[in-house]
């Protein structure tokens, strides 16, 4: 996910005439750090914008020492904006709206239903007091009387109930607008496949146009060990956490992606075949030291990986399909966690 930097800078001429002769403070880490980003892009050829910044401060970053990056990133924490993330949020309360909606539904539904049932067992009893020969006209007319109410209250209750079905199937049909313009997946916690379908595209043209590379791998759970564990919930399970620590190794600039089925994808931009291969490693040794516990038993995560690389001769299919096939690649050697398919440009 990404972040942006944001500084301003006000003076007057009068202030200006003011300092001239005061000394410059010191450089501070992240002035010094801003300056070698915006040297290496323009070393680059890549215009100095706030997505192409972005990325090139997270990639350089990964470089520097420990104490570097995390007072770096202590200032970042403090002025980060997303404004996905915030999508995400509406997204998320939309749903929990609409699932309130359809709880209240279904408790009138409910309690339509125990007033019907309610007006059988009044015609059950009124039967049987009609049936009785010391029932007295008095009672049979509070019988009567009040199987009239709760026949009206009943009839009430239909159309309001109808009212309510109506807003009901409006809502739902709002939501599955929402839907189909989601870019979260609330199953795993990350972007899905309509996002990422769009940062591909996004990334193609970016590449057409400045001539950069970058890669994209597919992960998913070793098929092996699926078929070891053979319980879907605990399987489930560990596709999450799978998910959990995809989101703990990426870079702000990543996209971290549900395709589908239990399989995930990074989008790594401005990354090559090597450094791409290089992640996918730290990111099999960061899953293979996470253990998973399903009863008494200790099960060692394992993970495939596919990884290709992103070109502006190939659609978005065709990336997708590359490197699909290249964890089939990997499925033939029990030795790889990974393997690469590039195909020809």
């Amino acid at each position: 996910m990404s972040g942006t930097l944001k500084s301003r800078i006000r003076r007057n001429v009068k202030d200006e005439n003011a300092l001239s002769d005061v000394a410059p403070e010191p450089e501070g880490d992240l002035e010094a750090y801003s300056k070698e980003v915006l040297s290496v892009l323009m070393k680059n050829g890549l215009p100095p914008t706030p997505n192409n910044f972005s990325l090139y401060f997270d990639r350089l970053l990964e470089d520097k020492s420990e104490n570097t990056r995390k007072h770096i990133m202590s200032i970042l924490e403090l002025e980060e904006s997303n404004e996905d993330e915030n999508s995400i949020l509406l997204e998320q309360s939309l749903k929990q709206g609409f699932s309130s909606v359809k709880n209240i539904l279904g408790v009138t539904a409910n309690l339509y239903k125990n007033m019907a049932l309610m007006t059988k067992i009044l015609d059950k009893r009124k039967q049987e007091l009609e049936m009785s020969s010391s029932s007295t006209q008095d009672t049979r007319n509070v019988a009567a009387s009040l199987e009239s109410d709760i026949s009206k209250l009943n009839s009430i209750l239909k159309k309001q109930s109808s009212s309510m079905k109506e807003m009901y199937d409006d809502t739902a049909k709002i939501i599955k607008n929402v839907e189909n313009e989601t870019i979260f997946d609330n199953q795993y916690g990350v972007y899905n496949k309509r996002y990422l379908m769009t940062k591909i595209e996004q990334e193609i043209e970016l590449i057409y146009k400045f001539k950069h590379k970058s890669s994209l791998i597919m992960i998913e759970l070793s098929r092996n060990l699926k078929k070891s564990v053979n319980n879907d919930k605990a399987i489930m399970l560990m596709t999450k956490t799978i998910a959990r620590l995809l989101l703990k190794t990426s870079r702000r600039s990543d996209t971290v992606a549900h395709y589908g089925n239990g399989v995930f994808t990074m989008l790594l931009k401005h990354t090559d075949i090597d450094s791409a291969k290089r992640a996918s490693e730290r990111l099999c040794d960061l899953v293979s030291n996470s253990n998973f516990f399903l009863a008494d038993r200790e099960i060692q995560l394992k993970i495939s990986i596919g990884i290709t690389d992103i070109t502006e001769n190939h659609s978005v299919e065709e990336i997708i399909v590359s490197s699909m096939d290249a964890i089939e690649k990997a499925y033939e050697d029990p030795n790889l966690d990974y393997a690469v398919l590039v195909r020809s440009h």
